[in-house]
């Protein structure tokens, strides 16, 4: 289990949530931290300095938390992926399943996004992947962001789950600070 800060202690385990046999990992607790939350921001932000993104795109809705501080620090735009009629503007969508069911995400036509941006997508945590590979596809397919030039970012990897697998053979990047087994 790979935790090269010690952060693991500073994130609860919630057994049988949302749905029984889930082991929900909560960062509620490490937010309540702040020495954690701070490191974790800096070592999600550094882990993207060699990518050299033009911009930051947050998953709905955690991903927003990590993904703020992130583009602050940067110096990057900062752009929301969020889900169906939240945002004021026309969207692209794009619909994927769940580990528990299906929704879609959401990013604004008139965001200012092409084919020579680099991305980096923030997330909490990569389980299977199916909302940052949809993420992923609505920046290529709908604003020609190039695969090789999307990160994905997240505080947590559950890779027996597969989900840096999955966005691997998709053609995208993804990096994470933490990985449980």
């Amino acid at each position: 289990m790979s935790d090269p800060l010690g952060l693991k202690p500073s994130i609860r385990t919630v057994d049988g949530y949302p749905i029984p046999g889930v082991k929900f990992r909560d960062i509620t607790s490490l937010l309540e931290m702040p020495s954690a939350f701070a490191t974790a921001c800096k070592a999600m932000t550094d882990g993207c300095d060699d990518f050299n993104p033009t911009a930051v795109v947050a998953i709905e809705s955690r991903g927003f938390i990590f993904a703020a501080p992130m583009a602050k620090e940067l110096g990057l735009p900062f752009v929301l992926a969020r889900k169906p009629g939240k945002l004021p503007n026309p969207a692209f969508a794009r619909s994927f399943e769940l580990e528990y069911g299906s929704t879609a995400l959401e990013i604004q036509k008139n965001t200012a996004l092409g084919s020579q941006d680099r991305i980096v997508i923030v997330d909490d945590l990569i389980a299977t992947g199916g909302t940052a590979i949809a993420c992923a596809d609505l920046l290529n397919e709908h604003f020609g962001v190039p695969a090789e030039n999307i990160l994905v970012v997240a505080l947590i990897d559950l890779p027996s789950l597969g989900g840096s697998a999955a966005l691997h053979k998709a053609g995208y990047q993804a990096r994470s600070i933490i990985a449980y087994d």
